[in-house]
């Protein structure tokens, strides 16, 4: 008895298919497995390259931005402050850059065989979770020099920090990663685009410095209530803004289901145009 296998698209508006990307896992760990070793291959520091982006980066913010500009950062240290702030937006960036390359970088494979194309992002996104885990491993560490006392919010504020942070970098790296395909001045172009968003999110300053409104529409940026919320449960005082939060949850949100519309609606493409 012949059989027959029958490809046909799936319609856009199914967003993701779980039951295929579940076929597909072990596919998935080959990438993230790989990106892992890629990372670490041959350098001379190894993981601690986790710690040393967030601590330079934070030394040099603190002597410009905390010392010279003197930039008020509430009941917290400044390098401490800033150094909250950084961990996450160094995942945020990391995941965004890589998974806007991720259809570039893999071509070959996307040319040679069919696999759901979104792993090639998510891996990165999940790869970049053990970056994360080691600074802000690195930061509890700090928190406990400064002296500072953690409120217990951090127990469901940091889960839920992480969640808006790596919905939206995918959300907005799925976005891109489909331009990207087609137009390939995106990979010239996101290196500044990520400089000039470190400045709409609060990494360097706080938003009590503002007006409400201003606060409200900075708020779209998903970082904005993961770093502040984050810096309330350190200083063990103070409450959440719910307001932002809840802005910058919704925002998060609707980058992903617009990027995974977008990058749904191309992907069948990827493989002629790449």
């Amino acid at each position: 008895m012949r059989m027959e296998t029958v490809i046909r698209s799936k319609p856009v508006w199914q967003l993701l298919d779980f039951q295929e990307i579940w076929r597909y896992r072990e596919l998935f760990w080959v990438f993230a497995w790989r990106d892992i070793k890629v990372r670490y291959k041959q350098t001379a520091f190894g993981v601690l390259w986790a710690l040393l982006q967030p601590l330079f980066s934070m030394f040099v913010f603190t002597i410009f931005f905390g010392n010279i500009a003197k930039i008020p950062s509430g009941e917290l240290p400044y390098a401490l402050f800033v150094l909250i702030g950084l961990v996450f937006w160094t995942y945020f960036s990391g995941v965004l850059t890589n998974a806007s390359n991720s259809m570039i970088e893999n071509e070959n494979i996307i040319k040679k065989v069919y696999f759901p194309r979104i792993i090639l992002p998510a891996s990165k996104a999940v790869v970049g979770l053990i970056d994360f885990a080691v600074a802000f491993a690195m930061t509890t560490l700090v928190i406990l020099y400064f002296g500072q006392t953690v409120h217990p919010n951090i127990i469901w504020l940091l889960p839920l920090g992480i969640l808006v942070t790596f919905t939206g970098s995918m959300g907005l790296g799925l976005l891109i990663a489909a331009i990207n395909v087609k137009y390939r001045d995106v990979r010239y172009i996101l290196p500044f685009f990520i400089q000039m968003l470190v400045f709409i999110t609060p990494v360097i300053y706080p938003t009590n410095i503002m007006r409400p409104a201003f606060a409200r529409l900075m708020a779209v940026n998903p970082m904005t209530a993961v770093v502040e919320s984050v810096r309330v449960a350190v200083t063990g005082s103070g409450s959440v803004d719910w307001g932002i939060m809840i802005i910058s949850i919704v925002s998060s949100l609707v980058l992903l289901t617009v990027g995974l519309l977008y990058f749904r609606s191309t992907e069948r493409f990827f493989a002629d145009i790449i």
